[in-house]
């Protein structure tokens, strides 16, 4: 079988978690002892993205930049990733570029936010989401789904539910050693004991909720550390400049480093407004460091019992999470142990592969 996959979020500016999701789904396929013969594909480009989002697969190139790519693909419906590629038996559209059908299609879509928070949005990509949905509603053969809580959504959004197939996404199941995080601490010049928020800088991620948590928790002995790149319609620079407590910006981190810190966090706290999945919360998990996350959205999903689950429109509700994990180390320990039995036995690579391999031999037949 031969499969051809849309990467081209991969050489975003902010490639964030669509991208990072897409090559996990590449890795778990590479990793099956009878892999299909895998194809990226992307606008064109002089250069490979940059790690850690350089595909893992050869990847052709359709001799189009990616703005005009886009609006081919979903006002002409042109031109076919055949061009690019040859003959393929499946097209997987790994994000919201819908390529035309010239082949059967399955289409993943990680979320509908746009239709829930439009105000997160700007016009375009709000006339963009809507016609992906379209397509995906119309044109794919199969709409691939990374939890319950997004395959609900679709069907809501009207979407035929026997073309809707959940597929969860997976981590890394490498633990990293104490002594290794321990060393990432120190070179980050962290405190000894820190709160971890791990994403992209965009409304829907809730970092004005997290803040304002932080300063109802009063701590001054530990350390609210925010790492990632920053995104759209999201002025941290501003919110910090108001905040009294210690907050560190460490931007961008290497995979490694993420990773490090990830197991080096007293907790890990993600109270997004709404997530498709969430993969900060189960690397967290999968390093034994304890959740606070959102009790809407897949985030929930995700973490199940093993996560303090919270209303992310409650800034106290986060506090007083935050408080019940940073000051009893007990529980804390015990939840970050049943995080990561609950990773590594839900959210395998070998799940996630088998899933899209079920998928890909229906359509191809």
């Amino acid at each position: 079988m031969r499969v051809a996959i849309t990467l081209e979020q991969c050489w975003h500016r902010v490639p964030g978690g669509t991208a990072a999701a897409a090559l996990g789904c590449v890795e778990a396929l590479r990793r099956l002892s009878a892999p299909p013969e895998t194809v990226g594909v992307s606008a064109w480009h002089r250069k490979s993205p940059e790690e850690p989002f350089a595909p893992g697969v050869p990847t052709a190139r359709l001799r189009l930049p990616r703005a005009v790519l886009y609006r081919c693909w979903h006002q002409m419906r042109w031109p076919a990733v055949q061009q690019a590629t040859g003959e393929v038996d499946v097209i997987h559209a790994t994000g919201m570029a819908v390529p035309p059908r010239s082949a059967p299609l399955a289409v993943t879509v990680n979320d509908l936010a746009f239709l829930r928070h439009r105000e997160h949005f700007t016009s375009r990509g709000l006339r963009f989401f809507a016609r992906s949905l379209e397509l995906a509603r119309t044109d794919a053969d199969a709409v691939v789904c990374p939890s319950k809580h997004t395959a609900d959504e679709c069907v809501g959004a009207g979407i035929d539910p026997e073309r809707v197939r959940i597929v969860p996404y997976w981590a890394e199941d490498r633990l990293v050693p104490s002594l290794e995080a321990e060393a990432v601490r120190q070179r980050f010049e962290l405190a000894d004991r820190f709160v971890l928020w791990v994403g992209t800088a965009e409304p829907r991620k809730n970092l004005a909720g997290l803040l304002e948590a932080w300063q109802l928790l009063g701590r001054e002995d530990e350390e609210l550390v925010l790492a990632g790149p920053a995104g759209w319609k999201s002025d941290l620079r501003r919110d910090l400049a108001h905040s009294g407590r210690p907050i560190r910006r460490l931007g961008f981190v290497a995979e490694a480093d993420k990773r490090a810190l990830l197991r080096a966090a007293a907790a890990v706290c993600y109270p997004s407004l709404t997530e498709g999945f969430g993969l900060p919360v189960l690397e967290a998990m999968v390093q034994e460091t304890p959740v606070v996350t959102s009790a809407v959205g897949a985030t929930a999903e995700v973490a199940g019992e093993a996560g303090r689950l919270v209303d992310p429109s409650q800034p106290r509700q986060i506090a007083d999470a935050l408080a019940g994990l940073l000051d009893d180390e007990a529980v804390a320990d015990r939840l970050g142990k049943a995080g990561r039995e609950r990773a590594l036995a839900r959210f395998t690579w070998k799940r996630t592969a088998e899933g899209l391999m079920d998928v890909y031999r229906d359509l191809a037949g």
